[in-house]
């Protein structure tokens, strides 16, 4: 009867395949939301907030004629702009074709009994990761703008496209469309 022996795999192997499942997990968490994002922060003070107060050599004067301005009702700032993106759904077909390549690739590892775990985890770890692929792919962005207007109401826009306006830019708002005020 003859024995097999078994040789240990090299070092170098071992730290690849560390460094593959740290890769595989860490990718899953940003997939999943798992890691938390950079979010921007809004404007230490708004511009309109700004504009709205008295200066004090204003206050010292005396109030004789004071310039009555045209308020424009259409007429605002743009206070700040941000981008929402909607979550797409999962039909099934991206968890079937990740469980298939995670099983694969799965199937390539170890002898035995390691191989068919590898075979089911790299299955399941695929369905997870198919799933989330496909959720992204099928996400859209939108964009909302908030207006201040003249009179001191304030509004939400909602654009499907990117825009180019920025906070601070001066804008008419005419049926729902921002539009340049010069």
């Amino acid at each position: 009867m003859e024995t097999q022996q078994t040789k240990s795999l090299h070092p170098l192997m071992w730290i690849a395949g560390i460094v593959l499942i740290v890769f595989s997990v860490a990718g899953t968490a940003a997939f999943m939301g798992w890691i938390p994002g950079s979010a921007g922060k809004p404007a230490d003070a708004p511009l309109a907030a700004k504009l709205e107060k008295p200066r004090a050599a204003e206050r010292a004067r005396p109030a004789a004629r004071v310039p009555v301005a045209v308020v424009c009702a259409e007429c605002g700032v743009v206070q700040s702009v941000r981008e929402i993106e909607t979550k797409g759904e999962g039909s099934g077909v991206g968890a079937v074709g990740g469980a298939v390549a995670g099983g694969v690739l799965g199937s390539q590892v170890g002898h035995g009994d390691g191989r068919k775990l590898a075979t089911v985890i790299g299955a399941v770890g695929g369905a997870v990761a198919g799933n989330e692929v496909e959720k992204r792919m099928k996400s859209s962005k939108s964009y909302e703008i908030t207006v201040r207007f003249e009179d001191g109401s304030s509004r939400v826009i909602t654009e499907a496209e990117s825009t180019a306006w920025r906070a601070g830019d001066r804008v008419r708002v005419v049926n729902g469309v921002i539009g340049a005020n010069s």
